[in-house]
């Protein structure tokens, strides 16, 4: 393979431009080597590079006090006070889980789980944002049990708690699935570590399982729309281990306290080739590797698969010098792979050697900073026009309808396969607006959200983009927590076709413009593109998971109705925003009109308001507004709480665009009747919009004196019904 001539065809086959590779021969005064050519193929592609979002991610927000660490590193780290700090991320797995739905999931658990411990964080928390074709579907059943079987499968064996995440469906995933994993960890933040590489003469060391032959251009093919042939990429799909993962955790904490540790990485997306690349470039060195050394579990490897294997449960590490021994016991006593495999140099190349001759000599920057960076066509989304959105026939059964279908039925098939109590400090399990995770040992909490709105996205990326990132605020607000940070995962198509690179460009316009608006900057991330089947994209789906701090969990506000006779508040305007709603697309078939108006003064101003009642004790019951509207957020409330309600609505807007409406900045509270009358007029004296609708009690939930009728019992069956029945039909 070494000998094989590079032929047009084969630097197509890598993912690689004609005008790319003439990049290349410039950057090495020559014809690459077949080992050389797969090596900047993964650099190069979309997925480790950039190269299509780079110029536009710059613009985003990522600065704030509390931020130790902001994207460029594995993951992101804020300051938590107390002298610790939180690292987190979320990473996509698309492509894989699409072929090999419970591999490809799993792997993509694992590999977030190492971004967070390789910084010295002990991960306690998984959170995912799950998104499959429509139910009818001929491979949309068998693909979510496969994911949903991975994702806990690989959880719940490594010991971390799966708390939370969302699950939706769509018909333009019918042939591209997303699966984004979030790992949340917690550290010292005086113990945390980086990759840059330090110390001419430093070992270079690799740990964990052995390499072999599976994952071989995973990146390559993340970077690249399907087709009719893309089963046949199984090989690509790495094969996970969790069992390992977790005594990989356990060997690097134990080595971290020790004084062994310059630089940590782990091997990711393109294995040894990005982590060693990524190490030298952010030290500015170079790498000396022997592949001869490096572990393998099959025989005859060449060095191109040795470079380009996606082999799990690997790490890569800078040693300080005589530290080698103490780090080998370590590795050794949990069963793990050690092997010194190389040294820094200062040649600022990375120098490969197999069989005793050099194999690969590359400079890093070439790899790195000389890769391509393009600042492609875009055409922004042209703008819609409002429409007027017609009442249903029969408003008891939409409810029914909606409650009860693919969109807003209860998860509980999914989330009971996650061990999500493990750790013993998930105090807000999933269900609710944000999971809630205690700091062990104190009583300080964590919340966790993922979310986004693709139709909206799809709709008016711009107005898309800052709903996502005001949704997961609310959703952290809405459990009492102070919204600190996000990471985000942006899903979108073809990046080469500029009403794709639109939406991409729109979006992060509107993640920007919110992430400002809200304090909440963007500390990490990844971007997924090509997420695309014979030129049917994807609806843009750019994913946030927000995190927030609670500095007293007792406080803490839970969905489920808590007592008879709590009053019912509404706070935040309702204006009857029906386009590009929930109830327009399911109960109408229709896609059509503008999505509500994100005003991000009033988001902050309202979240505040709500979070402060929390935070004094008046409000423990709580539930922000979103798809579905009033009646979504009052169902969730009473199916969750076993009780009903009884409000009434004014009549200024139709009845079925107050309770479907998907007006933004809301929140659905329900409050001790001894406090209700001066939570509204704090709200009156904050210039917030305040309704008081009713009270909670009885076993229907009625609307305007019965307009609205429905039996709880009735009401929940639908809503836990449809996904047990859903993946047991034949």
């Amino acid at each position: 393979m070494l000998e094989q001539e590079i032929t047009p065809e084969i630097v197509k086959e890598h993912g690689l431009s004609a005008q790319e590779y003439q990049r290349i021969l410039g950057a090495l005064g020559r014809a690459p080597n077949m080992t050389e050519l797969g090596i900047y193929s993964v650099m190069w592609s979309e997925h480790c590079s950039y190269k299509s979002s780079k110029i536009h991610l710059k613009k985003l927000p990522t600065e704030r006090p509390w931020v130790i660490c902001g994207p460029g590193e594995n993951a992101g780290i804020i300051d938590i006070e107390d002298g610790q700090a939180l690292i987190f991320k979320m990473e996509s797995h698309n492509h894989p889980s699409y072929i090999e739905p419970y591999q490809g999931a799993a792997t993509g658990v694992g590999g977030i789980l190492r971004d967070v411990f390789t910084m010295g964080a002990r991960p306690i928390a998984n959170m995912n944002a799950l998104r499959f074709g429509a139910p009818e579907h001929a491979k949309t059943r068998h693909l979510l049990a496969g994911v949903v079987e991975g994702v806990g499968g690989y959880g719940n064996c490594v010991g971390v708690p799966t708390v939370g995440g969302e699950t939706n469906f769509d018909e333009s995933y019918n042939g591209n699935i997303l699966v984004n994993a979030m790992n949340v960890g917690l550290a010292d933040a005086n113990k945390i570590f980086y990759s840059a590489a330090a110390g001419v003469g430093n070992p270079v060391v690799y740990v964990g399982s052995k390499t072999g032959r599976d994952g071989i251009h995973g990146a390559t093919m993340a970077s690249a729309e399907f087709t009719e042939d893309s089963e046949e990429k199984r090989p690509t799909v790495q094969v996970g281990d969790p069992f390992t993962e977790k005594l990989l955790i356990e060997a690097c904490l134990e080595l971290m306290d020790t004084d062994a540790i310059i630089a940590i990485q782990d091997m990711g997306a393109a294995g040894l080739t990005s982590s060693s690349v990524e190490m030298a470039s952010k030290g500015g060195v170079g790498f000396l590797l022997d592949l001869d050394k490096v572990p393998q579990r099959e025989e005859n490897m060449l060095p191109y698969e040795m470079c380009l294997s996606e082999s799990q449960e690997r790490m890569l590490m800078v040693l300080k010098p005589g530290h080698e021994a103490e780090a080998e016991a370590i590795f050794r006593k949990w069963e793990l792979d050690f092997a010194v495999i190389g040294e820094i140099t200062d040649s600022g190349h990375l120098e490969l050697q197999f069989g005793g001759e050099i194999v690969g000599d590359m400079p890093i920057n070439s790899l790195v900073d000389d890769a391509p960076e393009y600042d492609r066509p875009h055409v922004p989304t042209p703008k819609r026009q409002a429409v007027e959105v017609a009442a249903p026939d029969d408003i008891n059964q939409a409810i029914l309808d909606l409650i009860g279908g693919p969109h807003l039925c209860s998860r509980r098939w999914i989330w009971e396969q996650y061990d999500h109590m493990v750790m013993a400090d998930t105090i807000q399990r999933p269900g609710g607006d944000a999971a809630v995770v205690r700091i062990h040992g104190t009583e300080k909490a964590i919340a966790i959200s993922t979310d986004v709105t693709p139709r909206y996205c799809y709709a008016d990326p711009f107005e898309g983009g800052k709903q996502a990132v005001a949704e997961t605020w609310r959703n952290v607000t809405a459990v009492g927590a102070l919204p600190l940070a996000i990471t985000n995962c942006l899903n979108f198509g073809n990046p080469e076709r500029p009403e794709i690179m639109g939406q991409l460009v729109g979006c992060l316009q509107g993640i920007s413009e919110a992430c400002e608006a809200l304090d909440y900057p963007v500390i990490s991330g990844n971007v997924s593109l090509y997420n695309e089947t014979n030129g049917t994209a994807i609806l843009p789906t750019p994913a946030i998971g927000g995190v927030g701090l609670m500095k007293d969990s007792s406080k803490m506000a839970t969905v489920p109705f808590k007592r008879d006779g709590d009053v019912i508040i509404l706070l935040g305007e309702t204006k009857g925003e029906l386009g590009v709603s929930l109830y327009q697309k399911q109960i109408l078939g229709l896609d059509e009109g503008c999505p509500p108006s994100i005003d991000l003064t009033t988001e902050r101003r309202n979240g505040d308001f709500v979070r402060a009642l929390i935070e004094n004790g008046q409000v423990d019951t709580c539930h922000d507004l979103s798809d579905g509207g009033l009646i979504a957020a009052l169902a969730d409330m009473a199916i969750s709480g076993k009780m009903g309600a009884v409000i009434t609505v004014g009549d200024l807007i139709p009845l079925h665009a107050v309770l479907f409406g998907e007006d933004q900045a809301r929140y659905l509270l329900a409050v001790d009747a001894s406090l209700a009358e001066t939570v509204i007029n704090e709200a009156m004296d904050a210039g917030i919009p305040v309704a008081k609708l009713g009270t909670v009690g009885g076993d229907k939930i009625t609307v305007n004196d019965g307009v609205v009728n429905i039996a709880l019992d009735d009401l929940t069956k639908a809503h836990e019904g449809w996904m047990p029945n859903y993946m047991t039909a034949e």
